[in-house]
């Protein structure tokens, strides 16, 4: 039961981790990336589609990224998907390629995204004490119902505060990187 317990709160606090890291790499930096657009969809015949299953994303230099999709008469759908996008980038059809060019970020702008990075942080650090206080509270339930010794109990507390610790810490190294990433010019 408390190895349960302890294999539950691991791979609730795992999905946090990358929930979170999922997150920041959303937040544009003035780098392109080709996951940026994971989560545009396209209208396609009717039906909205990731771009990434009509057509081939990929980075033409560090600064922008080319969009050719399979069929050439999507290019205008895929550009105009982009455009009313929540990233505010600017795409234009060149031939068959989608260029969608990434815009250099102000030092406000930069600022305002440090603070979104460390709302999202926080928000994770959060979920993970609280899985924490979850099972604490399913471990002293089995103390309560005598099904666990209290050493046993306590070291179970301990390795879950260990577990917490860990992800915690990911979750700061997560954050500086980030902060790094969009301090550099």
């Amino acid at each position: 039961m408390i190895a349960d317990i302890k294999k539950s709160a691991e791979e609730k606090m795992k999905k946090t981790t990358d929930t979170l890291k999922n997150d920041l790499g959303k937040i544009r930096t003035g780098r392109a990336h080709a996951g940026l657009l994971d989560h545009v969809m396209v209208d396609y015949y009717g039906t909205p589609t990731a771009i990434n299953a009509v057509a081939s994303v990929n980075l033409l230099d560090a600064r922008t990224i080319g969009v050719t999709p399979w069929e050439k008469k999507l290019a205008p759908a895929i550009e105009k998907a982009i455009r009313d996008s929540d990233l505010g980038l600017n795409p234009s059809t060149m031939g068959e390629t989608v260029r969608v060019p990434m815009p250099a970020l102000t030092e406000e702008r930069r600022k305002d995204l440090v603070k979104v990075v460390h709302k999202e942080g926080e928000g994770a650090r959060v979920a993970v004490r609280n899985i924490r206080r979850d099972a604490n509270n399913h471990l002293k339930d089995l103390l309560k119902q005598k099904k666990v010794a209290e050493d046993e109990e306590r070291r179970a507390q301990d390795d879950v505060q260990k577990l917490t610790d860990r992800h915690i810490a990911d979750i700061e190294k997560l954050l500086a990187a980030k902060e790094a990433e969009l301090i550099a010019v």
